[in-house]
C-alpha cells in the first residue's frame, strides 16, 4: 500500500459513503448490526480508497455449524476434519457449534447462536449437517458470510441461487453404482432410503435415471425416520414382505446399508449370494462384513473447498455466487456379485405374471 493509502482513515471512507464515522468503524470491525445495504456501500467505498476490511478485522476464526445432525456423524466429522486442517494451514481457527432448529419456523423467528453474531470474534460460517433456507435467509439478512454443504440443504434450487455452495456428486455416484449392478446381471434392483431427506432424494434421482435408461422399473422402499440404520432395516423388511424377487439393493448411504444387512440376515439371505448391496458415502463400508461396495465422496476435500470458498468470499464480498461439485469414486468390494442363476430363477417364479410393469412402491 502506498503512503497516501496508508493515511486514509475512517473520516475519508465515511465521507465517500455518506455515513457516520461510527458506522464505518462498525462495518470495518465486523459488527453486523448495520443494515446490509449500508455495509455493502461502506465496503465498496473502502475498497475504492484502497482499504480492506480484513486489514482492520483481526478475527481469524470460522464457525463450523452442524445443523440438525448428531454430533458424532461420521461423514460430517470428516468434513470438519478437512475444513479444520485447511484453516490451520492458513493460520485460522475453527469453532464447532451444533445447532438444532425447525425448518418450518420463519427466518424472522430464528435465533442464531450468539457467537455467530460476533463478527469481531468469527468472520464467517460453514453450514454442514442438515440445513434449511430459513437459516440461509437469516444469515444473508444479517450480512454474515457463509458457505453451505449443498447435498443436505433442504429447499428448492432457486432459493439457493445466491448462496455459495459445495456439492458432492452423489447423483453421479448412485448412477455408477446402479450401472455396476446392471453389468453384474441384476435387473430387479430396489432403492432403500428416506427420500423426504435431501441426500436420499439425490441418490434416488441418480438411481431412477439409470433404471429408466435401462428399461427397468425403479422401486423405492421409503421409511420416514432420521435414524439411517433404522431406515435400512425397516425399509428392507418392508420390501421383502411384498417382493421376494429383489436381487440387489442400493442403500441411500452406508449406515442405511448396515440396516439392510441386518434385515437380510434376519430373513436368512446371504450377501452377495442372494442379494447384492451397495451404499453411498463410503463411511463405514469397510467395517461391515462382507465389506460394502460404496460411492466415495471425499468429505475431507469437501471441507477444504468449503473453507476456500469462505476465504474467497471474505476477500471479495461482492463476487458472484460460488458453486463447485466434487466428483465421486465408486469403490467395488465384496457385497456385490454376479446374479445367481438359481436366485434369478426363483425370483422369476415369484414375480406376478402380468403384462404391465410393477408400479413403484413408496
Amino acid at each position: 500500500m502506498d503512503s497516501h493509502k496508508s493515511k486514509i482513515g475512517l473520516r475519508e471512507i465515511a465521507s465517500a459513503a455518506k455515513v457516520s464515522i461510527a458506522t464505518v468503524s462498525r462495518v470495518l470491525n465486523g459488527n453486523n448490526r448495520v443494515d446490509p445495504d449500508i455495509q455493502k456501500i461502506v465496503l465498496q467505498e473502502a475498497r475504492k480508497l484502497g482499504v480492506e476490511s480484513s486489514q482492520r478485522n483481526k478475527a481469524k476464526s470460522l464457525v463450523f455449524l452442524l445443523g440438525n445432525r448428531a454430533m458424532p456423524h461420521a461423514f460430517h466429522s470428516r468434513i470438519l476434519s478437512g475444513a479444520e486442517a485447511h484453516c490451520a494451514a492458513h493460520g485460522w481457527n475453527m469453532v464447532f457449534l451444533s445447532f438444532n432448529y425447525s425448518p418450518n419456523v420463519p427466518w424472522t423467528e430464528l435465533h442464531l447462536p450468539v457467537v455467530i453474531q460476533r463478527q469481531d470474534m468469527v468472520r464467517a460460517v460453514i453450514l454442514a449437517g442438515t440445513n434449511s433456507t430459513n437459516l440461509t435467509k437469516l444469515l444473508a439478512h444479517k450480512g454474515i458470510p457463509f458457505v453451505a454443504f449443498g447435498n443436505n440443504l433442504m429447499g428448492e434450487p432457486q432459493e439457493l441461487k445466491d448462496c455459495d455452495v459445495v456439492y458432492a456428486d452423489d447423483i453421479q455416484g448412485s448412477k455408477d453404482a446402479v450401472r455396476y449392478l446392471i453389468e453384474l446381471g441384476h435387473r430387479h434392483i430396489w432403492f432403500v432410503g428416506n427420500t423426504r431427506l435431501p441426500w436420499f432424494k439425490r441418490c434416488f434421482q441418480g438411481y431412477r435415471l439409470v433404471m429408466e435408461e435401462a428399461g427397468l422399473t425403479p422401486h423405492e422402499s421409503c421409511t420416514d425416520s432420521e435414524d439411517d440404520t433404522e431406515v435400512g432395516y425397516l425399509g428392507t423388511k418392508s420390501l421383502l414382505a411384498r417382493d421376494k424377487s429383489v436381487t440387489a439393493i442400493l442403500a441411500g448411504n452406508d449406515p442405511t446399508a448396515h440396516g439392510v444387512y441386518k434385515a437380510l440376515r434376519d430373513r436368512g439371505l446371504k450377501i452377495p449370494d442372494d442379494v447384492s448391496v451397495v451404499g453411498c458415502d463410503d463411511t463405514v463400508g469397510t467395517w461391515l462384513y462382507p465389506s460394502l461396495s460404496s460411492t466415495r465422496e471425499f468429505p475431507e476435500q469437501l471441507g477444504k473447498q468449503l473453507v476456500e470458498f469462505v476465504f474467497n468470499r471474505l476477500a471479495k464480498p461482492d463476487q458472484e455466487p460460488q458453486r463447485v461439485t466434487i466428483p465421486t469414486e465408486f469403490i467395488k468390494r465384496d457385497s456385490c456379485g454376479p446374479l445367481n442363476p438359481s436366485r434369478d430363477k426363483a425370483s422369476s417364479e415369484t414375480r406376478p405374471k402380468i403384462a404391465t410393469p410393477l408400479a413403484n412402491v413408496g
